[in-house]
């Protein structure tokens, strides 16, 4: 039999290490912003309610009497203490204790890396990460919770303590109500926060749109009458044209946690086959959990206005994990599940309509305010070009949403449209080409793209890591087919004078006893040794086959453990190279030997390998150096 909450004595615990660095952070950094912790505390008693709503969905005995949800704030001048109080889910000992007393270490981590030492814009992680309750000390030396969890014992009541000083107390306390109440004793260079006219200026601003009401005593009553601050009624179910930007603005601090403003939104209803309401928002920075793709994620899911589910990722494909926001559908039901939902066919057709939606809105933000799309492709960009390997029904809409770095753009901003590239097309040129390089930089000087860069050709330069598999995703834009510059053919067409064509006819027929001499001496290293017309400056060049895996594609998938079909490249020369050619004269069948391999590894590094033995290619490269002494 376990101990019952009745019998354990008051404890006295230490707060985990991470926690005793915020506090200290909240208490010596971050006062110039103090009224961010009522954004914060009435946040979580929101929170509170709808989690105690969805629970009472199949308990509903935990609401008996008291059904309206609410959230109170009382000040005392007298005691110089502000209380936020709610009736919602409450909490138990235990959970008071794992709760109150540490943060999700991956969380803490990633707070404490964003930090920049500017109060302001450190002031606006609070609550991103799951540390809103501690800013309640910015203003408060002494803070006390007094909690009860929905469907216990008034003798299970809970009181937590702490003045911040590295520990707390947790206490059996009996409560007659549930729900949980914050006591602030606050410092002297916080009692502003006693003045009502005060409080109830930042409530309507920081949390007007909560959809519970926000209770204050009557200004002047005799008895303590309460009268709702905000408007307590669901922002979404509310008509767009009634709805201020400002509006919209908060209830996305409200929803997201981020002090920040978003991109754009887009809030919608639907009513004929399926009656439901969206509000979805572009964040203007990224999450620090961006690219942990099993991670909460999803839309915020209400049923009738009921909160059912905090992130209902079913709703949106993954590629679009970036977007926040809320659905509130009358037609699923109330005791609707994660299981329900993946094998629900609404909500699949509901999905394909809210991602043409996002689409949508992403378009308008390109078309109408390119500067803020720009911002949205530096935090979400390679987030979004998954969707070209996952969502094969909107790639069409998706294209024109792309940006890439290419060779008529100095720099690694990735602006270039493809709307943008097919307008700077040569006279002729009926191919998009594009090279795949370890980075922008190693793209950009990728030697395979050196004969198209000599004639004016563009050549979008792809050096992301997600743009290997990208790459093999990408095949035609309005009617122009995509081209890797390292596989198969060029594939020049008119591009291709008809000199050049008669020139690298001369140059194969007069080359072939060179190119059979660099293949044997190679071996099975290369499939084929041919005469480029991909190369300008450099000597060499590896390629793949028209039908190969391309090198960067083959390192991504070795990399994430996966085996890809076996394939040997094929050594391009430049046959007008002074090494080359120095090559081609050579007679000492050690150092052509040396030569040719040195030739082949340099190809190798070009494209972003590496070589199997580089200490054995360090000694080649010093022989060859002390034979031309």
């Amino acid at each position: 039999m376990t101990q019952s909450s009745e019998t354990k004595p008051k404890e006295t615990l230490g707060f985990q290490a991470e926690v005793r660095e915020l506090l200290k952070l909240m208490i010596n950094s971050l006062y110039s912003h103090r009224e961010i912790f009522l954004r914060e505390l009435i946040s979580n008693a929101s929170d509170a309610n709808d989690k105690l709503r969805f629970e009472a969905l199949s308990k509903p005995e935990l609401l008996t009497g008291d059904t309206e949800l609410a959230v109170w704030i009382e000040a005392d001048k007298d005691q110089g203490t502000l209380r936020i109080r709610d009736n919602g889910i409450g909490m138990s000992r235990e959970e008071a204790i794992s709760h109150l007393g540490t943060i999700a270490r991956s969380g803490t981590a990633e707070f404490f890396k964003k930090l920049s030492g500017d109060q302001q814009k450190d002031s606006q992680l609070i609550g991103q990460f799951g540390v809103g309750f501690y800013s309640a000390f910015i203003v408060a030396d002494r803070v006390e919770v007094l909690t009860r969890r929905a469907g216990l014992e008034a003798s299970e009541g809970v009181r937590w303590e702490s003045s911040a000083d590295g520990q707390f107390t947790v206490e059996t306390s009996p409560l007659e109500q549930r729900g949980t109440t914050i006591v602030l004793h606050l410092k002297d260079e916080a009692k502003e926060f006693l003045d009502t006219w005060h409080l109830r200026s930042l409530v309507r601003r920081y949390s007007d749109h909560i959809a519970f009401p926000v209770r204050m005593p009557k200004d002047g009553a005799a008895t303590l009458e309460y009268e709702a601050v905000n408007r307590g009624t669901a922002l979404w179910a509310r008509r767009k044209g009634e709805i201020k930007d400002e509006e919209y603005v908060e209830f996305y601090r409200h929803l997201t946690h981020d002090s920040g403003e978003p991109l754009s939104w887009a809030h919608n209803r639907v009513e004929g086959k399926r009656d439901y309401t969206s509000l979805v928002y572009i964040p203007a920075a990224a999450p620090f959990d961006l690219w942990q793709r099993d991670g909460a994620r999803g839309l915020k899911l209400y049923v009738r206005r009921v909160f059912i589910m905090e992130d209902a990722e079913q709703f949106l494909p993954l590629y679009l994990r970036f977007v926040k926001g809320v659905l509130d559908s009358a037609d699923l039901p109330l005791n609707v599940s994660r299981e329900l939902l993946q094998a629900d066919s609404e909500v699949e057709a509901m999905r394909g309509a809210l991602t043409r939606r996002v689409l949508d809105l992403l378009e308008k933000l390109a078309k109408d305010e390119p500067a803020k799309y720009q911002t949205f492709w530096r935090e979400f960009g390679a987030v979004l070009k998954e969707g070209l390997a996952e969502d094969h029904a909107n790639r069409d809409k998706l294209l024109p949403l792309l940006r890439f770095a290419s060779t008529s753009q100095p720099g690694e901003e990735e602006s270039t449209s493809l709307a943008d590239y097919a307008g700077r097309m040569q006279t002729g040129q009926d191919k998009i080409y594009y090279v795949v390089g370890e980075s922008l930089a190693a793209a950009r000087s990728h030697p395979a793209i050196e004969a198209l860069k000599a004639r004016n050709v563009e050549v979008l330069l792809l050096g992301r890591r997600i743009d290997a598999w990208v790459a093999d995703h990408l095949r035609e834009f309005e009617g122009k087919k995509f081209k890797d510059a390292t596989r198969g053919d060029l594939e020049l067409g008119s591009l291709a004078s008809a000199a050049d064509k008669d020139k690298a006819e001369a140059q194969l027929k007069e080359s072939k006893p060179l190119l059979k001499r660099i293949k044997d001496s190679l071996g099975e290293r290369v499939s084929e040794v041919r005469v480029s017309t991909r190369l300008k400056d450099s000597a060499a060049v590896l390629v793949a086959g028209e039908h190969d895996i391309p090198a960067p594609l083959r390192r991504a998938l070795e990399a994430a453990g996966q085996s890809a079909p076996p394939a040997t490249p094929v050594l391009e020369l430049n046959v007008d190279h002074h090494l080359i050619k120095y090559l081609e004269k050579c007679e000492n069948p050690e150092e052509f030997a040396d030569l040719a391999l040195v030739v082949y590894e340099q190809a190798t590094l070009a494209e972003g390998a590496q070589l199997p033995d580089p200490g054995a290619f360090v000694q080649r490269l010093n022989r060859l150096w002390l034979r031309l002494e």
